[in-house]
């Protein structure tokens, strides 16, 4: 039997070694290891907050190993999964169809999303579990015309406790991630390695040979006869650059601020995580408590229960790479946009100005650096690539969505896993 190599196992990754796995021998290369869910105390965590020892984002992988920050050279923060599931594994686990953009280049994934709405259980009925608050910020916004509409939610509801820790991992078992697909593979023969840092691909006669790997400091040769890509919007660009395949300076990583103001008891970070999104042209709103701007954003000096916080998810221009990443005037003036709508659902509950403070800006949804185009909406691979080497994740997206992305990336990998399924040329 032929043998695949994919290169991470978030959504991407996860959903096509499951696809592949028994038409070829799979080897997941995972650069993290097994995931665990936060587990540090909250009210611990404000009292060190008091003495003014957290001050750096990047110290979050002190409370939560799993979870990695970078910054762009403008200072925005960069979020990321670092282990088996990626960054699935501390999203909100939001169900949103999001691909427009691949439909207006010739590419219909409806057999694909009929697939996943078959495997991965979605619920929208989860009002219940929302605070008072909540129900009076989304009566407000449906009085304001905004149209706010629950969001689908991917996992088991009988099993939501409504805890709030979506994004610090889901000790339920209640959320899906990306660890299932990757658990189904593995029962089907797939291998996983962790701690497996993939370098580059090897690349020789316009063939792709194999990935060079680094795993307890000793670098290995992993040959194969299909590669995919999956590490992410980040990381999968900086292996193709390694390996001599430029990529384009078209990065996005969905933006996101979160604008808060203090409400007694309001205990947003023990709900639902996104129970409603509005959409507008270039951004969304959500509620959402933002647990990197509560660690280590000094205006957030509130005790979490007291905090209520709507998100600003913004689509955002593809401009600038890896090495650099900023805002540009646009993208500044529609989160300006996304500032005022949030103050003007304050003020109908009442609050003023200075009740309103903001808080870190970071990202965690990176893509758009070897975008599809038209001429690859048959083969989802640009012709760049050599013909046994493909990528499965956001560096595919030709733009940002502004909006969660599991559910697409899964898709797409999903038409791509039947793709490497034909001969390979």
């Amino acid at each position: 039997m032929k043998r695949a190599i994919v290169v991470g196992s978030g959504a991407g990754g996860a959903a096509i070694a499951r696809e592949l796995q028994g038409k070829f021998q799979v080897v997941v290369l995972e650069s993290g290891n097994s995931f665990h869910p936060f587990s540090q105390n909250l009210k611990m965590i404000e009292k060190v907050k008091k003495t003014g020892l957290l001050f750096n984002e990047r110290q979050i992988q002190w409370l939560f190993p799993t979870m990695r920050i970078s910054k762009t050279s403008d200072g925005m923060v960069l979020v990321k999964g670092i282990g088996q599931g990626g960054t699935t594994t501390i999203c909100a686990g939001n169900a949103v169809r999001q691909d427009q953009d691949l439909k207006a280049i010739g590419i219909n994934l409806d057999a694909e999303f009929q697939e996943l709405a078959k495997e991965i259980p979605v619920y929208t009925y989860h009002r219940k579990k929302w605070h008072g608050l909540t129900k009076e910020v989304f009566d407000i916004c449906r009085d304001m015309k905004l149209q706010p509409q629950p969001t689908p939610k991917m996992g088991r509801r009988e099993l939501c406790t409504g805890c709030g820790k979506c994004v610090l991992g889901c000790s339920w078992g209640a959320k899906w991630d990306s660890r299932i697909y990757l658990n189904q593979a593995v029962e089907n023969g797939a291998e996983v390695i962790s701690g497996c840092n993939v370098q580059k691909v090897l690349i020789e006669n316009g063939r792709a040979l194999g990935v060079i790997a680094r795993k307890s400091w000793h670098a290995r040769f992993y040959p194969a006869d299909l590669i995919i890509l999956a590490a992410g919007g980040l990381g999968t660009p900086e292996i193709l650059q390694k390996s001599g395949i430029k990529c384009q300076s078209k990065l996005f990583v969905d933006p996101v601020l979160c604008v808060a103001t203090k409400w007694n008891k309001a205990r947003q970070n023990q709900e639902i995580p996104m129970p409603f999104i509005i959409q507008k042209e270039h951004f969304i709103i959500s509620p959402y408590f933002d647990f990197l701007s509560f660690f280590f954003n000094r205006n957030w000096n509130y005790p979490a229960g007291d905090i209520y916080s709507l998100m600003i998810k913004l689509a955002d221009v593809n401009t600038g790479n890896v090495a650099r990443k900023s805002l540009s005037a646009i993208d500044k003036t529609r989160i300006n946009d996304g500032i005022n709508c949030c103050k003007e659902i304050y003020y109908k509950l009442g609050k003023k100005d200075s009740d309103i403070f903001v808080g870190t800006l970071n990202a965690g949804h990176p893509g758009g650096m070897f975008p599809l185009t038209e001429e690859d909406s048959q083969t989802m691979r640009n012709k760049r690539l050599p013909p046994n080497l493909y990528i499965a994740d956001a560096s595919l997206l030709p733009n940002s969505l502004g909006n969660p992305p599991i559910l697409t990336i899964a898709a797409m990998a999903k038409r791509i896993g039947k793709l490497c399924c034909e001969p390979i040329c």
